[in-house]
Order: structure tokens, then C-alpha cells, then sequence
């Protein structure tokens, strides 16, 4: 008799651990790199003449998705983990930021703005592009999203009208949950497992 163990999706991916992928600056602006955990090993994945930052690993450890400029504004990219394959997933002409892969990683959840003057809202977009939804719509700007271990809600950072505070939301959108509650920011969620 075969028994399979069911492990339910997280946010912090299982497995071996990996390399880190984090932005640097090359001199003249900042690349997105990868590090063993240990030192050493570090690789350039971008080299351009533009800010490239925020990297978030699929869940295969296969892709980093992160935010880059076009030359016109932010996108949301995604590039193979030993460099290469880099890909637009975002295309329009406002600013794309803090992308964070679903646990399944057909989807990636980001901030972005809907204009010059409008506030940022948060969106989901297929890996591959397309498929965009609008998941927050409010004039206070939401950032930082994170997907829940199921990947059924998103929590974000947004304003209450007197400070930061971090929400959580159904990813089809709907009523927020306001998960802190004080006087002070809280910003850049990151939701884990238990």
C-alpha cells in the first residue's frame, strides 16, 4: 500500500534551501543576483541600465519574477534562476512593483499604479502574462502583497487614512480584513506557514 502525504502549499517553499535572490548595485544601478546561503557563488541574473529590484522565487525555485524598468516606467519581469529566459509580464505605462509568485505559481500578485495621479492598487496577472484582475480599489494606495499559504488571500500594506496598518483580502477581491490596528506603520508583509 503506497501512502502519499498531502503538504499544503506555503508561502516559504519546501525543500532543500537554495540560493538567495536579492538586488544589488553593479556600479551603476542595481541588478537582481542570486548567493549561496553560505557565501560564495553569487550570480548576475540582470544587466542593464536600469533599477531592477524586489525578486521573488516561484514556487519550483525554476523562475524569479521582479520589478524592472522598460525605459518608460516599472514592469513586472521574470527571468530563469541561472540567468536567461527573461520575459515582460506586465506592459502598460504605470508603475509595477513588489511582485510575489502563488503558491501554485500560475499567478503572480503586485502592486501597481492605474495612472500619473491615481494611488497604487493590488492585481494579480497570469506567470505568462495576461489575465490581469484588480483586487483592491480604494484612494489610499496598497503595496507589498504576500499570498497566503493557500493561496486564497493576499495580505498587503495599505492606509487606514492615519497610518499604515496590513490587510488581508480574498484574491478575488471583496471585503478587507484590517490585521493590525494601532497608531503606528506596519508595512511588508510576508505571509508564512505553520
Amino acid at each position: 500500500m503506497l501512502v502519499v502525504e498531502a503538504r499544503p502549499a506555503e508561502a516559504t517553499f519546501p525543500g532543500k534551501p537554495g540560493k538567495i535572490a536579492y538586488s544589488g548595485s553593479d556600479g551603476t544601478d542595481s541588478e537582481i543576483y542570486t548567493i549561496n546561503a553560505g557565501g560564495g557563488g553569487r550570480v548576475q541574473l540582470t544587466d542593464n541600465n536600469t533599477d531592477d529590484s524586489n525578486p521573488s522565487y516561484s514556487p519550483s525555485g525554476k523562475k524569479i519574477a521582479y520589478a524592472g524598468s522598460d525605459g518608460q516606467d516599472l514592469e513586472i519581469y521574470t527571468i530563469n534562476v541561472g540567468g536567461g529566459g527573461k520575459f515582460k509580464v506586465t506592459d502598460n505605462t504605470t508603475l509595477d512593483s513588489s511582485p510575489d509568485y502563488s503558491p501554485s505559481g500560475k499567478k503572480i500578485v503586485y502592486a501597481g499604479d492605474e495612472g500619473p495621479n491615481a494611488d497604487s492598487e493590488i492585481y494579480t496577472i497570469k506567470a505568462g502574462g495576461g489575465g490581469k484582475f484588480n483586487i483592491t480599489d480604494n484612494t489610499t494606495g496598497d503595496y507589498n502583497p504576500s499570498y497566503s499559504p493557500s493561496g486564497k488571500k493576499i495580505a498587503y500594506q495599505g492606509s487606514d487614512g492615519q497610518d499604515l496598518e496590513i490587510y488581508t483580502i480574498n484574491v478575488g477581491g471583496g471585503s478587507k480584513f484590517k490585521a493590525t490596528d494601532n497608531t503606528t506603520d506596519d508595512f511588508q508583509p510576508s505571509w508564512g506557514s505553520s
